[in-house]
């Protein structure tokens, strides 16, 4: 039997194969007071349950919406691999990138052939690999004959991130490289999960090329925010993070290296759980790393708690898991998900990421609504200990533990203070003073901020983790990332960084090297999790970004005090991070290149300041506004490693309090659409 077999039973699965499918043409029942616009899991299933509605119907007003919103939002004058121009007000944003739709059936639905399950398999007859329309069927026939739901995830429709493995679709991380198989030999873990727990996947998502910031990729094209299409839906689980905010989708999964899930969730005023980064197994992950976390992101606070709990806890395949054993909370991670009060919670603000004193114009607006939601938060009873607009919460103590917990990566930062020979070697006694400092801890220097952490060094990690997924898959024609380098096309526009170049950068790397990388995760952890007791802090907040999703194909601009795009460092280090919608803008302001403008500089090997790599141009720049936007604004809230259940109390207090989520205006119902 089938592992679709398996998860559907035996009886069920055979019965599959004679249920009639619904078409285009198929006509919902309109219950009384459902709608699929923001429709929640709870919504769904008790529709399901009350006979109104099924879920074949779920899927079909889902691929209603799919078919109305998810084309071209961008001009394409040379095809999907060349330059790109913005359309105003476009109606499209191309947030997924594969259906999950046999051929006969995406036909009749006038789906583009691009959308198809895979692009090596054009029969696609296999009964051991159902299509999203017969997996509702299935679930249908069994409601009928069980009367009950056949998971805790029943009728749920969800996108996955095409950097993980579904056996029953394309997986490519966005390449379009030429793959003899195009579908991965097995689910990722969390997905057989998804399956398990009666998810309907629907469709992967579109994503930046192998997880980058940029919005767009070589097989799916451009993508867009649903906001506004003509600027970016943060990147790299963009297709993610707008399918769920325009309602293609319940939910989505994403993925975050740096801040790729709280990124496209507050660019589409959504919730993303980035957990603490031993909870889900990334097992058939596209270029894993050790930053990696798979999460969640949905409408609602509670959706999102319900996702985490299908797809947390150990699996033998991912051994960074098994830190993880023991630490689940003993309730269900959604019984976390109710709080209305935070009395007893201490709450600190990093004002590091919010004093308007050290960064531009484009980033005021932000960081004044944050600052609100701190108000919002004490209001509902939260301790808020907040050290004043131009205060940081942690530079004092930094400045006590830094020294010590970072060693070798402290002494690098601040050559002055500790010079080295020509041969690197420490031309003074290094252990000196950093006992020296030790004892004065007033005469660290002022650069030892939490903005002021650069990535440390892994040597060789993305290239031995991608030739490792690459020989697990087995593929006859792709085996290693040079073969992704020569058997792929690529885009190629000079707005947008050329992302051939990153696989050549990638395989230079010759040493697997992960020393200085790991010391910084420790060092960091340690020094955050001791001023957190000091100041008897339970979780922290501060914006998701400072700044408003930019343009489609902007310039970066250097970063900013530290500043780039997202805020990541925390999460990067294993510390969980939920963003949740806190407001929208009502302005914003851009950056343009201008050639007639100074001169700007960036530091040597600096992201630009929305965490994309510079292109030609990006030398002279300047910002202009502000400009009328109304664009979504998130708030992360950061807490102790395995402390999700404490972040899902302070998150659905806030929203439920709140209520900042608002779906966007041009991608309201569709004809029909109850």
């Amino acid at each position: 039997m089938s592992k679709f077999a398996n998860i559907l039973g035996g009886a069920l699965f055979a019965m599959l194969l004679a249920l009639a499918i619904g078409t285009p043409t198929h006509a919902a029942p309109m219950p009384g007071k459902f709608h699929l616009q923001e429709a929640t899991i709870q919504d769904i299933q008790q529709s399901i349950q009350s006979g109104s509605l099924t879920s074949t119907d779920i899927v079909t007003l889902y691929l209603k919406r799919i078919k109305a919103y998810n084309g071209t939002c961008v001009k394409q004058p040379q095809g999907i691999l060349g330059p790109i121009e913005t359309i105003p007000n476009a109606g499209q944003i191309n947030a997924l990138s594969t259906l999950n739709l046999r051929p006969k059936t995406r036909a009749k639905w006038g789906f583009d052939a691009r959308k198809a399950r895979s692009m090596t398999d054009s029969v696609d007859n296999n009964p051991d690999m159902p299509d999203a329309l017969e997996v509702a069927a299935a679930q249908d026939a069994y409601f009928r004959q069980n009367g009950k739901l056949i998971g805790p995830l029943h009728g749920v429709v969800m996108a996955i991130k095409d950097q993980y493995d579904t056996a029953d679709m394309r997986t490519t991380s966005g390449a379009d490289a030429f793959y003899a198989n195009d579908r991965p030999p097995r689910d990722a873990v969390f997905v057989k999960r998804l399956r398990e727990a009666g998810a309907i996947i629907i469709a992967k998502s579109n994503l930046g090329e192998y997880a980058s910031a940029i919005p767009r990729s070589s097989f799916g094209g451009t993508f867009c925010n649903p906001y506004d299409t003509e600027r970016i839906p943060r990147g790299s689980s963009s297709g993610s993070g707008s399918s769920v905010g325009a309602n293609l989708v319940t939910c989505a999964i994403a993925e975050e290296t740096g801040s790729s899930i709280r990124g496209p969730a507050s660019a589409a005023s959504a919730v993303g759980i980035s957990g603490t980064e031993e909870l889900v197994p990334r097992t058939g992950m596209i270029q894993v790393g050790i930053n990696t976390r798979v999460g969640p992101i949905c409408r609602t606070v509670e959706d999102a708690a319900k996702i985490l709990d299908v797809i947390a806890g150990y699996d033998p395949s991912d051994e960074l898991t098994a830190f993880g054993i023991g630490r689940r909370p003993p309730q269900p991670y959604p019984t976390f998900a109710h709080a209305t009060r935070l009395d007893g919670v201490r709450i600190g603000v990093v004002r590091e990421y919010m004093n308007k004193t050290l960064f531009t114009k484009a980033d005021e607006q932000t960081i004044d609504i944050v600052s609100a939601a701190v108000g919002d938060l004490q209001k509902l009873g939260a301790t808020i200990v907040d050290p004043g607009p131009e205060g940081d919460l942690f530079t004092n103590c930094f400045k006590k533990y830094g020294p010590a917990d970072q060693n070798i990566l402290f002494t690098k930062q601040f050559p002055q203070l500790f010079p080295v020979d020509d041969k690197g070697k420490p031309k003074g006694d290094d252990i000196a003073k950093l006992l020296e400092l030790a004892a004065d801890p007033s005469k660290v220097p002022d650069k030892v901020t939490i903005r002021d952490f650069g990535p440390a060094q892994a040597e060789g990690e993305s290239k031995y983790w991608l030739d490792r997924y690459l020989q697990d898959r087995g593929d006859a024609n792709i085996k290693t990332n040079v073969d992704l380098m020569t058997k792929a096309r690529f885009h190629n526009d000079p707005n947008f960084p050329d992302r051939k170049k990153t696989r050549e950068t990638t395989e230079k790397a010759t040493e697997f090297n992960m020393a200085q990388r790991m010391l910084r995760r420790f060092s960091v952890q340690q020094m955050v999790l001791a001023c957190m007791a000091e100041q008897h802090l339970d979780a922290l907040v501060y914006p998701t970004s400072n700044l408003a999703p930019t343009k489609l194909g902007a310039p970066t601009g250097p970063p900013v005090n530290g500043r780039t795009g997202v805020w990541s460092f925390l999460g990067q280090q294993g510390f969980p991070v939920m963003t949740v919608p806190a407001g929208f803008t009502t302005e914003t302001y851009d950056l343009i290149r201008d050639p007639s403008a100074p001169l700007t500089e960036y530091p040597e090997g600096a992201a630009g300041s929305g965490g994309g790599e510079r292109t030609v141009g990006d030398d002279h720049i300047r910002l202009v506004g502000p400009v009328a936007a109304t664009l979504p604004v998130g708030m992360d809230i950061v807490g102790r490693p395995f402390d999700e259940p404490l972040l899902l109390k302070i998150a659905s207090a806030y929203t439920g309090s709140t209520h900042h989520r608002m779906p966007p205006a041009a991608f309201g119902p569709v004809a029909g659409e109850p």
